[in-house]
């Protein structure tokens, strides 16, 4: 079965940087776009990153960009998520996700199978 499984969560400071990983299994990893989506207490799920299976094909969400990189190993089934320069406004449970469709410019629009969940929290 299809199992996403996220580490590397955790509290940092302001200004600080945790990289996220995702192992995945049970389907073929290389032929599935992916994405990081995050849910900040009281709010909804959004789109933080997605990633096509060309790996030169990106989205990140306007809060992030040029302070995180979404990367994927294919040879180890590992989705990534490098953030840097943390905010407060970062503070939520990080979700991996399998994409089953992507929008223009490879904005992620849904998702089949998510994993648990892994919990940023940004503070001084």
């Amino acid at each position: 079965q299809v199992q996403l499984v996220e580490s590397g969560g955790g509290l940092a400071q302001p200004g600080g940087s945790l990289r996220l990983s995702c192992a995945a299994s049970g389907f073929t990893f290389r032929n599935y776009g992916m994405g990081w989506a995050r849910q900040a207490p009281g709010k909804g799920l959004e789109w933080v990153s997605g990633i096509f299976t060309d790996v030169s094909a990106t989205y990140y969400t306007e809060s992030v960009k040029g302070r995180f990189t979404i990367s994927r190993d294919n040879a180890k089934n590992t989705l990534y998520l490098q953030m840097n320069s943390l905010e407060p406004e970062d503070t939520a449970l990080y979700y991996c996700a399998r994409v089953n469709r992507f929008g223009a410019g490879y904005v992620p629009l849904t998702y089949d199978y998510k994993g648990q969940g892994t919990q940023v929290t940004v503070a001084s």
